[in-house]
């Protein structure tokens, strides 16, 4: 069924609750390769209740069941199996706590003609019980095959990298178990373990999770940028440029824009880029 723009904007996708513990934060931290190695100091704090800091990124782990309802939005029905996700925008408005009961109000904020696709942006707002904000995440979903409806095709790609070397590089290896580690903090795609269902998509092997790639790109210009300081991050804006497999070594290139870190990140093993058109903007 074609894409109907008008009622897909105005469709209620309402709102619920979601909790998460300090054992939620440490499990997704372990998830994107944090505690090594296990005594230092500022791995621990990613690892250990003690002086437990939350990376901005957790952010979208208590924000992914708003998208239940999405595949039944009027206006907007499609398969699931055609979703792709292209680029996810998170923006910090205070620092988030290690524990928590949030109230997540969703709502499509846009829809663009890629004519193949159509490009789906999902806004997901959240605040803390007091009803203060916290975090706002917008989701940039592919909806292959639901293109050509007529719409305006949107902007063009930003944060696009400077034309000179890099202010500096950062390798941080990915564990072979990284993406059964990482499923534990709610995407149990089998596209992520199961090595038939992943065959069935095109791969030899489980490719990781692409909001993986997400979190360790995030960790290491915090750690090797921020000096570990997570609520420097005000907004984290990056493109989803290919997969990433269990066990290969990232490599994140960075370069420093007045008060934004723009980066991508690549592959070591296959020189291929994972994440691109990424941006760190930092609180002043």
């Amino acid at each position: 069924m074609p894409i109907d723009v008008k009622k897909a904007l105005s469709a209620e996708l309402g709102e619920g609750t979601a909790s998460y513990t300090k054992d939620d934060v440490i499990l997704y931290h372990l998830g994107i390769g944090a505690g090594d190695p296990p005594t230092d100091p500022n791995e621990l704090e990613y690892c250990f209740e003690k002086n437990l800091k939350v990376l901005p990124s957790f952010g979208v782990i208590p924000t992914f069941g708003a998208m239940g309802n999405l595949g039944s939005l009027p206006g907007l029905e499609f398969d699931l199996a055609m979703l792709l996700h292209g680029e996810q925008d998170l923006e910090l408005h205070a620092p988030i706590p290690p524990e928590a009961t949030i109230t997540n109000k969703a709502k499509i904020v846009e829809i663009w003609d890629k004519g193949k696709a159509a490009l789906v942006v999902l806004q997901v707002s959240s605040s803390d019980e007091a009803g203060n904000p916290l975090f706002t995440n917008r989701y940039s979903l592919f909806l292959r095959g639901e293109g050509g409806f007529g719409g305006e095709p949107g902007p063009k790609a930003g944060n696009v990298a400077p034309e000179r070397e890099p202010d500096g590089v950062i390798e941080r290896k990915n564990l072979p178990q990284q993406a059964l580690i990482y499923r534990l903090s709610g995407d149990k795609n089998p596209l992520h373990a199961d090595p038939e269902f992943a065959k069935m998509g095109g791969f030899d092997t489980p490719i990781s999770h692409g909001l993986c790639s997400y979190g360790i790109s995030c960790k290491a210009i915090v750690d090797e940028v921020l000096g570990g300081d997570v609520t420097k991050v005000a907004r984290y804006t990056a493109r989803f440029a290919g997969v990433s497999f269990p066990g290969e070594t990232h490599v994140i290139s960075y370069w420093k824009e007045g008060d934004t870190i723009l980066f991508e990140t690549k592959s070591k093993e296959r020189d291929a880029k994972i994440i691109s058109n990424a941006a760190i903007k930092i609180r002043t």
